[in-house]
């Protein structure tokens, strides 16, 4: 079963400075219908003006993912990390018992459009900890970004989870295969794509459950991930 989340129902808020999409509750934006989805919790698709950004504030017991999709976003945390995040990297911070940070778009002209997520970790009290990686090539093949035991270079999430990305050429297809009991999460960053047989435009997710297979085509170029979840 797929249940498609339109890009245009998720929460929306432009403050000048920031515009965010918030696809499920979040902040101000809350809908009782749309918490998560299993232990994924939030896919905020933000962009961030030159020179503006989020000031220093606390974050705890929450596995937090950066996916940057065009321009550059400064960090800063208590841990003592600072880091430019560019397209091609991730991001991970493991919040555990607490941590401050910031984010900050350190361009004089440029716009940064990004994608955070929150996963919820799979016990309490972790020791906050943090990872940066890059992935050079995410081109027509899902990228496995971020699991729970750090395979292939991905970075190291803190909950059975396996979160992929792809970027796919118009007519291209990839396939992914469910095992029993899974689930999964389709988030389409741009373009359009059809998922068995629906199409997904920018921005939508879309929930799936009792699928053995996802197939995944791309009627014009798209960036999307995929979330395989318990």
């Amino acid at each position: 079963m797929i249940t498609i989340r339109p890009a245009a129902a998720r929460g929306h808020f432009d403050f000048g400075w920031l515009d965010t999409h918030h696809t499920f509750s979040f902040g101000e934006y809350h809908d009782p219908q749309h918490m998560g989805f299993r232990v994924l919790r939030v896919i905020n698709e933000d962009r961030v003006q030159p020179g503006r950004g989020f000031g220093t504030h606390g974050h705890q017991d929450m596995e937090i993912v950066t996916y940057v999709l065009a321009g550059a976003l400064e960090h800063r945390d208590s841990l003592g990390t600072g880091s430019i995040i560019r397209p091609g990297d991730v991001q991970r911070m493991s919040a555990g018992t607490g941590v401050t940070h910031s984010e900050y778009n350190p361009s004089r002209s440029e716009p940064v459009h990004l994608l955070q997520i929150w996963i919820a970790p799979e016990r309490r009290g972790l020791t906050p900890s943090y990872e940066q990686t890059h992935f050079a090539d995410t081109r027509n093949a899902l990228q496995l970004l971020a699991s729970h035991d750090g395979r292939n270079g991905s970075v190291t999430v803190h909950q059975d989870v396996a979160v992929f990305a792809a970027r796919l050429d118009a007519r291209q297809a990839l396939t992914h295969s469910m095992a029993l009991k899974r689930h999964a999460w389709v988030q389409i960053a741009r373009g359009t794509v059809t998922l068995n047989d629906q199409s997904l435009a920018e921005g939508d997710g879309a929930a799936a459950s009792d699928e053995r297979s996802l197939q995944i085509v791309a009627t014009q170029n798209a960036d999307v991930l995929l979330f395989d979840l318990p």
